[in-house]
């Protein structure tokens, strides 16, 4: 049979490279969004059509509906199409909503409205993309495929073809299936097979004949929607909806405030259904113990669902869909709180009711509608039957042509095979793999396509993730990229003898082998996980002539205090580079150097100049930006900001880089900014050290200290147990449960995790002392200020506070450290270190090594620090109100973070008090209180109020 000839719809008259996205809904909007905005980054042009018989882009099923009842199941915060920009549907959201609470990050807005985000995303991509990129949309149903050499042809429902160079099927969840229905159910008139067909329920809710009731089959998400739907009793008020299923259940609903998802380590969970069920059974009651609430540990499990399901054999998934399936899907996709609660109302109010059952038989009634026969023996009489019961599971089943056209043998060879139980399509990484394993056809799929490879696969944020990195493959397929060989020359498309590269893309000169250990230790050193070095050095007893890896070893030991030698590796390294290199890895050599010799100015503008021509060096970006550790190449906030934001056209959405520019939201104050990307970034690596650790500044800042200790504590012992700053972590769990008044706790944590010689070094006196020292000042010496100010009958006091000594801690630390600093923030943790010690002789040396210091934020200061807390040791406590309060507003100078600096502000708030100035010391914890509240600050200040109360009994 002859096909038609190729018309308008399949012509190129660009010469561009074409890509049909067969879909317009989510999916395929979002693929389109990102193939434009890639396309624009690389300067590639293309044409884009999106083929969908629908009259606008961006809706589909799931977010075609026009009753504002109908709520995402996600909150507006995990509803981004930018995964570089976590709160970009939040803030579309409010400028929609301007003086509405709905449009809080927290909130499930209609879904009808991100149908209306995605077509208006998508249309301002398109106009900032319009120099590169075209996306027209034919109105048009898919039909067929086939393969024409490297490229495809899409046959339509008008009889069209329309050629490509890559097609993208994107056509979402397959349509409901009705195979459970009686025949003489199918055959009904009174029978609703898909409630998401435009007008379907319409004509229930204008009946106004025969049963008012309605029966809906199947209790899970459709199903709430539905009764929502039908629920308004200006319709007919004297309706009950019925819901059956084979269980019942209804799902579970979303808590009123979202809490930050558990994400477990399963490294250890093993690869049997047996063993996997333990271990998330495990896993669900641990979280639910400690937090109080099973979701987070649920909302976790997302994040790992697909690494679980690639451990199972086909038998093991078949038994899970059979036995787990339901359970999941009734704890993992929940209800919103506001539907829940209509839901509620609905049942208590007898409008509503539920029960296990199948459907046995349908029988019309002389009035209209049916008597239905149920399983359990019971019968209801309804005016409609409505089927809830969700998508089809079995793509071979649903009917589509397209479908069945790539499954379609040709020549005995199918474009397409089905992956477990028909759920999907197998693919690698999206492209599609044909009925011999390979994939030689240029097509690729996502979303809910992917769920018999993945499970977890029908929502936005995996389709957001899946859209971004199809993207990528498709136009490394049809528009290629130049690439430079071994040889020099510039060549499109994949080459044999191509050099090796690192986790962003840089070339790398080394062999295959030593390349592999490299990246592995470089994505630990991105993830702030011990053991990097090892991989490092493995790479260089691989390939004794990789200069790049013998230079990261020597950044590591120099910048991070890793155990080497740094000479024998800078050595190593120049000697490797008579050899073999290129310009970058010559001039990351030549920075490391620079950084050994003289790390504050010619190391850090030479470290500026390189990340300048190579932003995506993340060994480079790592030691110029001081997030966890104690590098940098300065201390002053804003220069460290401006830094990290130039660097987002180099990184768009990588995970890694979103971590620290989440740093940098919270370093400014941008709190809800910090959380949304820091959550984004875990999404997508679970272990990733700096997202963690901009999420535990904000949960600190923002007083959610139960909230931060629980999560904290799951995360080190889970996904960050191989976390290089473990120690840190601690600190910032024990700074919660201070804030929490627990001084015990607090206790057990620095003896545990925080006191020599667990930790030592640097480390030791940046977290332990420091922990130490505020200890002392907001508990035990604010306690005996207290007591000499008011007489201890009028006051109860905790019991026994006191402090371990700091004296062991430094022993742990090099004299040298706290003697000679170099940085102004190592200098502050060394004077509180030694006023924690209470050695007031060393302190004041400390303070003429910093006066004399070149640097000036050092010189003044840390110097001026010095002298503050050189009077609070020697009881003067009206001058170090004075040297304290001047030196607030230059800590930034100094450099870490606001938690770290709050050091000062501890102390001074303690010299206020010995030194009788409570309305000051009043005022400081109120304004503490407004912007984080605490019960260790609420209880300091009732004692301050009581002291106010009564000068009489102040003693002078």
């Amino acid at each position: 049979m002859s096909r038609p000839a190729a018309t308008r719809a399949g012509q190129s008259h660009t010469g561009r490279p074409r890509v049909v996205i067969v879909g317009a809904g989510a999916a395929g909007t979002l693929v389109a969004l990102h193939l434009a905005r890639a396309a624009t980054r690389r300067s590639t042009r293309l044409d884009v059509v999106l083929l969908d018989p629908a009259d606008r882009w961006g809706r589909g099923v799931s977010f075609g509906t026009f009753d504002d009842q109908h709520l995402l199941n996600v909150p507006a915060s995990g509803m981004s199409a930018l995964p570089e920009d976590p709160g970009h549907f939040v803030s579309w959201h409010r400028r929609q909503h301007p003086l509405e609470a709905a449009a809080d990050p927290g909130a499930f807005a209609p879904r009808r409205e991100f149908g209306r985000y995605l077509d208006e995303t998508l249309q301002a991509a398109l106009l900032a993309a319009a120099d590169h990129v075209s996306v027209r949309h034919v109105r048009a149903r898919a039909c067929g495929i086939r393969r024409l050499g490297d490229r495809v042809a899409i046959t339509t429902s008008q009889g069209h073809e329309v050629h490509a160079e890559a097609a993208v099927i994107a056509t979402g969840l397959p349509a409901a299936g009705h195979a459970w229905a009686p025949e003489s159910l199918q055959d009904s008139a009174f029978f609703v097979p898909d409630p998401w067909a435009p007008g379907a329920l319409d004509i229930v809710r204008r009946a106004r004949t025969g049963p008012a009731d309605v029966l809906m089959v199947g209790t899970g998400l459709t199903m709430v929607d539905v009764a929502l739907s039908l629920s308004d009793a200006r319709n007919r008020p004297d309706r009950i909806l019925h819901g059956v299923s084979r269980h019942g259940r209804l799902p579970r609903s979303h808590a009123d405030e979202i809490r930050l998802p558990a994400i477990p380590d399963i490294s250890d969970w093993g690869d049997s259904l047996a063993s996997l069920r333990a271990h998330v059974r495990e896993h669900l009651s641990t979280v639910a113990r400690t937090a109080g609430d099973w979701r987070p540990a649920v909302d976790g499990l997302r994040f790992q669902v697909a690494a679980l399901w690639q451990r199972l054999s086909e038998e093991e998934r078949l038994d899970f869909l059979s036995k787990d399936a339901g359970a999941w899907n009734v704890l993992r996709h929940r209800m919103p709180p506001s539907s829940a609660r209509q839901v509620r109302t609905l049942r208590c109010a007898g409008r509503l009711t539920l029960r296990s059952a199948s459907v046995a038989y349908a029988e019309p009634l002389s009035a209209g509608g049916l008597r239905i026969g149920l399983g359990d023996g019971t019968r209801l009489d309804a005016g409609w039957v409505i089927n809830c019961t969700g998508p089809q599971g079995d793509i071979r089943r649903v009917g589509d042509p397209l479908l069945d056209d790539l499954l379609r043998p040709r020549m005995g060879v199918a474009l397409a095979t089905v992956a477990t139980a028909g759920m999907g399509l197998r693919t690698v990484d999206g492209r599609l793999i044909d009925a011999h394993g390979g994939m030689k056809a240029p097509l690729w799929t996502l979303g809910a396509l992917r769920r018999g490879e993945l499970w977890e696969s029908t929502a936005v944020p995996e389709i957001r993730a899946q859209a971004r990195a199809l993207a990528l493959s498709v136009l490394d397929s049809v528009a290629p990229l130049p690439r430079r060989l071994a040889d020099g020359r510039l060549v499109s498309g994949h080459h044999p003898v191509a050099r090796p590269r690192d986790p962003l893309g840089l070339p790398l000169s080394t062999t295959a082998d030593a390349a592999a250990a490299y990246n592995s230790g470089l994505e630990r050193v991105m993830r702030l996980q011990s053991g990097g070095e090892d991989l490092l050095r493995q790479a260089t007893l691989l390939d004794p002539d990789f200069a790049l890896a013998h230079a990261a070893i020597a950044m590591l030991g120099h910048e991070s205090g890793a155990d080497t030698d740094v000479p024998s590796a800078l050595d190593a390294a120049h000697r490797a580079l008579t050899k073999k290199g290129d310009e970058r890895e010559r001039s990351l050599v030549d920075v490391v150097a620079l950084r050994v010799r003289d790390a504050r100015h010619q190391g850090a503008q030479a470290l500026v100049d390189h990340i300048a021509r190579h932003p995506r060096d993340v060994l480079a970006v790592s030691a110029a930006v001081p997030t966890i550790a104690f590098s940098g190449v300065t201390d002053v906030q804003r220069e460290a900001w401006e830094l990290v934001e130039s660097l987002a056209p180099a990184y768009v959405d990588h995970w890694w880089y979103i971590s620290l520019l989440s740093f940098v939201r919270q370093d400014q104050g941008r709190y809800d900014e910090a959380a949304l990307l820091a959550e984004s970034a875990l999404s997508c690596e679970p272990s990733s050290g700096h997202a963690v650790h901009a999420l535990t500044h904000v949960l600190y800042e923002t007083g959610q200290h139960e909230h931060g200790r629980v999560w904290l504590d799951h995360w080190v012992a889970q996904s960050g147990r191989s976390a290089s700053h473990r120690a840190h972590f601690s600190w910032h769990a024990a700074l919660h449960e201070l804030a929490l008044n627990d001084t015990e706790a607090v206790r057990r944590r620095y003896y545990s995790q925080l006191a020599p010689p667990t930790v030592t070094g640097v480390r030791a006196l940046v977290d332990s002392s420091s922990l130490l020292w505020r200890w002392q000042v907001t508990v035990a010496g604010w306690d005996a200020a207290v007591r000499a100010a008011l007489p201890v009958s009028s006051l109860v006091f905790p019991g026994e506070s006191a402090t371990p000594p700091v004296a062991d801690v430094l022993k742990a630390v090099e004299p040298a450290l706290i003697d000679r600093p170099q940085t102004p923030f190592v200098a502050l943790h060394g004077a509180v270190a030694l006023a924690a010690a209470g050695d007031a002789e060393r302190l004041r040396a400390l303070a003429r090594h910093c006066r004399a210091h070149s640097d000036p934020t050092l010189a003044s200061a840390v110097a001026a620090a010095c002298d503050g807390l050189q009077a609070a040791l020697e009881t003067r406590w009206t001058a170090a109100v004075r040297i304290l309060d001047d030196v607030l507003p230059q800590l930034p100078l100094v450099g870490g973070s606001a938690a770290q600096r709050e050091l000062v502000e501890e102390t001074l708030l303690l010299c206020l008090v010995n030194a009788r100035d409570v309305g000051a010391a009043q005022g400081l914890l109120e304004e503490r209180l407004a912007r984080r509240p605490s019960p260790l600050d609420r209880r300091r200040l009732r004692t301050i109020s009581t002291l106010h109360e009564e000068p009489s009994e102040l003693v002078s």
